[in-house]
């Protein structure tokens, strides 16, 4: 299994995503729907009836991971879909892993963001969210690093 190869699809859907959710607070179905797809073809490619196995598991595993979060108000629903679709594409075995990362990332993020906020004294609004869509993406893009 060669990560770089997987890094060529996760990296133009991770940025589509990252801007889609910067710009406009949201992540369309279409970026997820291309990862999920993309995923699943690639798998499929490379081992056949095991690699479809393989993506469908990993994108049934990312939808799971952030399932939760999402039912308790924490995360969008674009959120879920990216994973989803990133984990058909790194498969479940390598999703825990980019789940681990998206929340190192996520909590960095939101770190610089309270400081940002705390600098300019400005007060929380209530309905104030935090992009996640670049934690995702860059949780993906760590995970396919080589090890070893």
């Amino acid at each position: 299994m060669n990560p770089v190869s997987e890094f060529w699809i996760a990296f133009p859907v991770g940025l589509a995503a990252m801007a889609e959710d910067l710009w406009r607070k949201q992540i369309s179905n279409w970026t997820s729907l291309t990862a999920l797809l993309s995923g699943i073809a690639w798998n499929a490619f490379r081992s056949g009836w095991t690699g479809l196995g393989t993506a469908l598991l990993g994108a049934g595993c990312g939808f799971v991971v952030f399932l939760a979060f999402y039912l308790l108000g924490g995360m969008g629903g674009g959120d879920v879909k990216l994973m989803a679709g990133l984990g058909s594409l790194l498969g479940a075995g390598r999703l825990l892993e980019a789940a681990l990362w998206t929340s190192a990332v996520g909590g960095l993020i939101a770190l610089g963001y309270l400081a940002v906020r705390a600098l300019r004294r400005k007060p929380a609004e209530k309905k104030e969210s935090i992009p996640y869509a670049p934690a995702i993406a860059i949780g993906a893009w760590l995970s396919l690093i080589p090890k070893g």
